[in-house]
């Protein structure tokens, strides 16, 4: 017998954001939250919708990715954008909270809110014949961690998020890069960038000394040597990278008909192949060490870095394997996942997956089909790209780069971000007319 009610299990943004949605569509929904009675390493008051680490949402500017992510969540009627917009703080372009403020008022309007039940209490089992929302965070508990596992079949979830960099193939410059496998075998699947002994020198002896952000104590004890930091492989000695990551046997540099001293590899990240990401890059460096050392490499000196490596402790779910363009199961239709779970990234992102996993769960719930936003949209895009099946797959946030590309070839970066932007919010209007 189904539930009288959707269940969301988790809190946080996502689940608040999923709760609402289910909540001002008539259909009562239950929000299981482990907070105080259990707290994650990282959270530390009780209110619902914790802002962690940094206030800021990102730029309000649709020509940027977030800005043009909120401005979709905005027409949608989400109400944390709506909270976040009454509770923000001075931060010139960007979208900043008080986060006190923020979380209070989002945990006030679900209470009040007649079709919300909300539970102080640790869920370890995922509920069965109901229809459930799984938006615990990249900090989930261990005990329902490992039920999630159960579900999945996996043989681990990502409890340590070590990703490299991803580039926009259009600032690669081709000059110096070039398509090829080693020894000339496979499709020349990879974008390959020749260093010289100086080159490599340089750039080795700059990312020993760039700056690295400081972890949490409960992450440094995670690390462990299959996600190796590329800038802690490098301390082992000037030769390490070129026999491990950069190494050049099997190339010849079409400038020189030699094989390179080292070579950067970059392998294609998305289906429409204007995405490649560093391969051995997963660094835990400071986004600007990132953009300065990296930039220093053959052929990326005007590189756009649509992501930049990210090296915490996160639990998130092979999402491809597992789930559609809705955040529903493709095993079991009841169930939907939500958040940073998902491969989703960001707090901006957290709520646009919360909004689409509530839509839809309550579709499922009254018998009807799930809604699948365009990819025209960020939303969408966002949706597409953690459902899509990819040979390696990492957290990502919004960006213009998993936007289809335009038919229209616009080399002005802001030129371009403004059709993209104006053919996303179109194609937005477009649907919510539809219904």
């Amino acid at each position: 017998m189904k539930e009288e009610s959707c269940l969301v299990i988790g809190g946080g943004l996502a689940g608040a954001e999923a709760a609402y949605q289910i909540a001002k569509r008539g259909i009562p929904v239950t929000v299981y939250e482990m907070k105080p009675t259990v707290y994650s390493p990282a959270h530390s008051n009780q209110n619902l919708a914790e802002i962690v680490c940094s206030n800021s949402l990102k730029s309000n500017l649709v020509t940027n990715a977030c800005g043009l992510l909120k401005e979709e969540l905005r027409l949608l009627g989400s109400l944390l954008l709506k909270i976040a917009d009454e509770t923000a703080v001075p931060a010139g372009q960007a979208l900043a909270v008080d986060r006190e403020s923020f979380s209070q008022k989002v945990t006030e309007m679900l209470e009040k809110e007649p079709n919300i039940t909300i539970v102080r209490k640790e869920i370890t089992e995922i509920p069965k014949d109901a229809v459930v929302i799984l938006a615990t965070g990249p900090l989930t508990s261990p005990k329902l961690a490992e039920n999630i596992k159960e579900l999945l079949g996996d043989n681990e979830l990502y409890f340590y998020d070590a990703a490299a960099p991803i580039i926009e193939k259009e600032t690669i410059d081709f000059s110096i890069a070039f398509y090829g496998d080693r020894y000339g075998k496979g499709e020349a699947a990879y974008i390959n960038l020749p260093m010289n002994q100086e080159e490599y020198e340089n750039f080795v002896t700059e990312l020993v000394n760039a700056e690295v952000v400081t972890l949490h104590d409960f992450e440094k004890r995670e690390i462990f040597e299959g996600c190796m930091p590329i800038e802690i492989m490098a301390k082992r000695g000037i030769d390490t990278l070129r026999f491990g990551p950069l190494k050049p046997v099997g190339f010849t540099d079409p400038r020189t008909g030699k094989r390179p001293y080292a070579i950067v590899q970059l392998r294609q990240d998305n289906s429409a192949g204007n995405l490649y990401n560093m391969v051995g890059f997963q660094t835990n460096l400071k986004y600007g060490e990132q953009k300065r050392v990296f930039s220093m490499l053959p052929g990326l000196k005007n590189a756009e870095f649509i992501k930049y490596g990210v090296m915490h402790r996160n639990t998130y779910i092979q999402s491809p394997n597992h789930l559609n363009a809705g955040y529903q199961l493709k095993k079991n239709p009841n169930i939907f996942f939500a958040g940073q779970i998902t491969g989703v990234e960001g707090y901006v992102e957290s709520i646009s997956s919360g909004l689409v996993a509530g839509i839809n769960a309550v579709n499922v719930y009254q018998g009807k089909d799930i809604i699948t936003f365009p990819k025209e949209t960020m939303i969408g895009s966002l949706a597409d790209y953690i459902s899509t099946p990819k040979e390696t797959f990492a957290p990502m946030n919004a960006n213009f780069g998993i936007l289809p590309v335009p038919e229209e070839k616009i080399r002005d970066k802001k030129k371009k971000n403004e059709m993209l932007a104006k053919r996303s919010l179109e194609v937005l209007k477009n649907v919510e007319k539809e219904g």
